[in-house]
């Protein structure tokens, strides 16, 4: 049985720029069946979730721009919720928002929260994972974050070294922290995977309501004091109008960097089920199934020659011809063609600032 004190908190304000021009600004990659299995990667994480918490009990947090289709492709939920940031803040204030819209129906909630973005191949140990954090968090004063073991020196992840002396459960899972690290350079990941003490990090994060608010109070105080001051206003007809007017002078910075990297009780779990964080072309291409050339290909009518190791994405019926290339990022979305090397693809945001800048917001 579910339990009703579970809660989920699913983050879904990215703009999803690096995946332009696929996915925009106004429908960015968490709303894109961008692995073309039929469903979305929100609709995705959300029934995930519904595995493990009860569907009333899970909140989406996104921009007010995505209010609708966020609704469109989740008709399972009520407009309550889904949390509608109108600024982008970071994960802290996002965070907090949810906090006291939950803790309004259930003081005595556990809550996992985690992007909508991801990719994860092993749902079945991922819930295992899940169930067996947030039953950890309901019992200790810990904010527990998901570490993957780690399978390559990935420069596009954060790491957390855990304390391997100091485990906290009969399986050898949960361990202390002892530093996060931003994305290292390449020869700082090999060492780190080298050293063997090393975990990516995931940015999914469990803890009861009662630890969450005590690190806010403690570690980021001017932000849980803004959110505070509308206390009773939260679940009614004066929220959005209070947060409209707080997120104006509310301050920018993610819960890793506001709380997770100080605070004493800081735990992760060592898990490994599949995971990407989506954040590139390239993890992309390497989920997407290749042909004999090492191609991943979307489209029903795309021809290709001498065409080596690329990821190429058609719209469906349109006839794409493509020689000659290897290692390339090919994408048609009708109104954009992108044509870009895969090593070169951490332009594609000076790219898309570029089109924004001499031709206009349609095209981004």
């Amino acid at each position: 049985m579910i339990n009703p004190n579970y809660y989920c908190v699913i983050m879904a304000g990215g703009i999803g720029a690096r995946f332009w021009p696929m996915s925009n600004s106004t429908t960015p990659k968490q709303f894109i069946d961008i692995l073309g299995e039929g469903q979305t990667l929100i609709q995705k994480t959300f029934h995930r979730f519904t595995q493990i918490c009860p569907k009333e009990n899970i909140y989406i947090v996104t921009s007010k721009n995505y209010r609708d289709i966020t609704l469109e492709q989740l008709p399972e939920i009520s407009e309550n919720q889904v949390i509608l940031e109108p600024y982008r803040r970071n994960t802290a204030p996002c965070i907090a928002y949810a906090n006291y819209k939950i803790k309004k129906q259930n003081p005595n909630a556990v809550i996992v929260v985690a992007p909508s973005d991801h990719v994860i191949l092993k749902e079945d140990v991922f819930t295992r994972v899940i169930e067996q954090g947030l039953d950890a968090v309901s019992s200790n004063d810990w904010l527990l974050t998901i570490g993957i073991r780690p399978s390559s020196p990935n420069t596009g992840y954060g790491y957390i070294q855990y304390d391997e002396d100091k485990s906290y459960d009969k399986n050898a899972t949960i361990y202390a922290v002892k530093t996060f690290t931003e994305k290292p350079e390449l020869e700082m990941a090999k060492s780190f995977l080298e050293s063997g003490d090393f975990l990516w990090n995931a940015g999914i994060f469990m803890w009861s309501l009662s630890s969450i608010e005590k690190a806010f109070e403690q570690y980021l105080p001017e932000v849980n004091d803004l959110f505070k001051q509308g206390e009773d206003l939260f679940n009614t007809d004066k929220e959005q109008e209070f947060v409209d007017q707080i997120y104006q002078i509310c301050k920018n910075i993610s819960i890793d960097y506001g709380i997770m990297e100080k605070a004493k009780n800081v735990k992760v779990y060592a898990a490994d089920f599949g995971w990407s964080d989506l954040g590139t072309w390239g993890s992309l291409y390497e989920l997407r199934k290749k042909d004999q050339n090492r191609n991943a290909i979307t489209g029903n009518h795309v021809k290709t020659y001498d065409t080596n190791r690329c990821i190429i994405n058609a719209p469906k019926n349109k006839v794409v011809v493509v020689q000659g290339l290897e290692d390339y990022i090919v994408v048609d979305n009708g109104d954009v063609l992108l044509i870009c090397k895969k090593s070169e693809e951490q332009q594609i945001r000076q790219y898309v600032a570029n089109v924004q800048v001499d031709f206009g917001n349609k095209y981004v």
